[in-house]
């Protein structure tokens, strides 16, 4: 498709979250076997024409209104048909992101569509007033993707004409790296993902039904009687600080799957973590809107 076209289609089919398919919006011509049906139109029109004979003449005629009745019906499958575009703000590379078109019609009206994108080519049939379908791009690379130009088509109801529209959306999402784990012990964060150990308090003398692995075995080994070590327990929660400059690699993909493998180990362990970029910092947390802050800084990144 030369520039210059694909210009014009890009600023006549802008698409901002919800749109109302009209006249203007939908394209229609000829399409495929269309071609083999107007060859035959004219060989029954020039037979007519050539032997007078009105029964050529006859079908000829009705075969071009059958042609003509299916511009009509394949236009209507998409004309007053709203379309709303909605897609996830965050994915992460290895998964899905998946893009949500949300039909809906005025009045129940079977319409039976195509859904092309430069991955996908799926039929669907609409029944209902509102119907959702979802189309799932697989995200190799982090960073900022863009979504593909979406088709949507119709030839029904014999494939002799083909309208469509196209969908050029300004929508995208932030995809995080991979995650990736270092085999290695990292002795700077290693403390941040196991309790601190209690501090020693005091001694207190053995009593029945205490836990045989907090005897202090070195005054029973020296006949000082069985005494119970009692310790000071912390209540403040575990947490980590994820430092870019920490990350044992030189490259820089690398550095952001393996603090996106610490991050996950964080959330798993219920430990909160912050997070230091070059250029970027986000505070201590843990949850879910810190997953998604957190992934969205990586992806930036």
């Amino acid at each position: 498709m030369s520039k210059p076209w694909q210009k014009w289609l890009a600023k006549r089919f802008q698409f901002e979250k919800v749109k109302q398919l009209s006249q203007k919006d939908i394209l229609i011509f000829i399409y495929q076997q269309g071609y083999l049906y107007l060859v035959l139109i004219l060989i029954t029109f020039i037979a007519g024409i050539n032997y007078a004979n009105n029964l050529i003449l006859g079908f000829c005629f009705l075969i071009s209104a059958i042609l003509c009745i299916s511009f009509y019906v394949t236009f209507k499958q998409l004309h007053d048909l709203s379309i709303e575009i909605s897609v996830n703000e965050i994915g992460q590379a290895g998964d899905n992101l998946d893009l949500h078109i949300h039909f809906r019609q005025r009045q129940k009206q079977s319409r039976y569509l195509w859904i092309k994108t430069d991955q996908h080519l799926e039929k669907v049939s609409i029944a209902e007033l509102q119907q959702k379908i979802t189309l799932s791009f697989f995200m190799d690379n982090r960073g900022k993707f863009h979504y593909p130009t979406v088709q949507i088509y119709a030839v029904y109801p014999f494939g002799l004409v083909r309208a469509w529209t196209y969908f050029y959306l300004k929508e995208y999402s932030w995809v995080a790296p991979k995650a990736e784990f270092y085999n290695a012990e990292n002795k700077q964060h290693q403390h941040s993902f196991e309790p601190d150990m209690d501090e020693f308090r005091e001694l207190r003398n053995f009593q029945l039904g205490d836990n045989l692995h907090a005897v202090s075995w070195k005054q029973a080994a020296r006949g000082q009687g069985l005494y119970i070590k009692v310790f000071e327990h912390h209540n403040d929660q575990p947490s980590i600080d994820i430092h870019y400059a920490n990350m044992p690699s030189t490259e820089h993909e690398e550095k952001l799957s393996l603090m996106m493998g610490l991050i996950e180990q964080c959330e798993q362990l219920q430990c909160s973590y912050a997070i230091f970029l070059p250029q970027a910092e986000l505070s201590t947390g843990i949850g879910t809107n810190q997953l998604l802050q957190a992934k969205k800084l990586l992806a930036q990144a």
